[in-house]
């Protein structure tokens, strides 16, 4: 289970690399279930990003794959003609299909998901795959496996 411990793992790891490449992000934590544990809007940070942070994260938790899988050609679901085009419809502002969003995976199980807002595709992700992999070092002396990288498809 994701608890408030491991998301500051995720926020703090994701803040630490948005600063190193110098862009003001928000990051939002949910559990299995896509519900808020923790959200961090950094200073200079969009105000749109707490919105947007918490439906990629919701989108990633909830379908077990990186937001941006579902816009990704040829064959992203979400695309025309695929079978989930227009899938963000039935979730009205809840549900992301592109970049910034990572199921939280732990021993093959989502326990939640981190929602990355405010960079471009390339750092949403950086700032992303850096969370996962810090999460990845604070669970492994428990014996526990995580996930850490950009393509997350269960």
């Amino acid at each position: 289970m994701l608890e408030l411990a491991e998301a500051r793992v995720l926020i703090q790891a994701a803040i630490a690399k948005a600063k190193e490449i110098n862009v003001a992000e928000t990051i939002a934590v949910v559990d299995a279930g896509g519900h808020l544990i923790a959200l961090e809007r950094m200073d200079g940070a969009r105000i749109t990003g707490p919105e947007i942070a918490i439906a990629k994260a919701f989108t990633a938790a909830g379908h077990k794959r990186s937001t941006h899988l579902f816009n990704t050609p040829p064959n992203g679901p979400a695309l025309p003609n695929n079978e989930a085009y227009g899938i963000q419809l039935m979730f009205p502002g809840r549900f992301a299909v592109f970049v910034g969003g990572f199921p939280v995976v732990v021993n093959g199980e989502v326990v939640g998901g981190i929602g990355i807002s405010g960079g471009n595709g390339a750092q949403d992700t950086a700032v992303g795959v850096a969370a996962l992999e810090a999460l990845a070092r604070h669970l492994e002396p428990q014996g526990l496996q995580v996930l850490a990288q950009a393509d997350i498809k269960l």
